[in-house]
């Protein structure tokens, strides 16, 4: 799971919002004339990877331009449905991290039959996955993506406002879940297959004493 570093003011290094690399970034102040320099307050920002720039507020530390940043794409093995509400939560993410975790929270629920449970609440499913050996890291992101996200309806002792970090993170973890509980199943699934058949017969012989 990598890890994602949104952009920052006045940070050295952030994933940049043009082309989603994490890069170096270089800041310089804005000046307009009239009887000389005087310095405003806005700053760019210069991407050395794409050498595409980003602007910012320099009063509320806020970035103006571009405004959709974020660059966390969905894992190539999520299921379609499950990747409409993903790419549905990034594009509202830097506009409203709250809206963003509750749809990323949703998107959870949904997944929760296609990886073996199937209740219908998401803290008795992880549950149930826990009471048949899910690896704790996982049941870890499960529960990070139900806590943040139920937050995100119900606010309790969290604020997206002050942390989208939080939202920010739950496209990190539902990309881990879909990677341990769907892709590397599936991959080991597609080697095994191409063993000789004799080989494959021996096995289910022997599984079968």
């Amino acid at each position: 799971m990598s890890k994602y570093y949104a952009p920052k003011y006045e940070e050295e290094q952030f994933h940049c919002p043009h082309c989603g690399v994490y890069s170096k970034q270089h800041w310089y102040d804005l000046y307009y004339q009239i009887y000389g320099n005087i310095k405003t307050n806005y700053r760019l920002c210069n991407c050395e990877h794409c050498d595409k720039k980003s602007l910012w507020k320099t009063n509320d530390k806020t970035m103006i331009d571009p405004i959709t940043i974020t660059h966390l794409p969905a894992h190539q093995e999520m299921p379609i449905d499950i990747k409409s509400l993903y790419n549905e939560a990034l594009s509202v993410v830097d506009l409203s991290p709250k809206a963003s975790a509750a749809l990323l929270r949703l998107a959870i629920q949904n997944l929760m039959p296609l990886i073996g449970a199937n209740i219908g609440k998401l803290d008795k499913d992880i549950a149930k996955l826990v009471s048949e050996g899910l690896p704790e890291e996982i049941q870890q992101a499960l529960d990070y993506c139900r806590v943040i996200g139920n937050n995100a309806v119900h606010p309790n002792e969290l604020n997206l406002d002050d942390t989208p970090e939080m939202a920010h993170a739950m496209f990190e973890m539902i990309n881990f879940i879909v990677e341990e509980k769907i892709a590397k199943p599936k991959r080991v699934k597609e080697l095994f297959s191409r063993l000789p058949t004799g080989a494959i017969e021996a096995i289910e012989k022997r599984d079968k004493k």
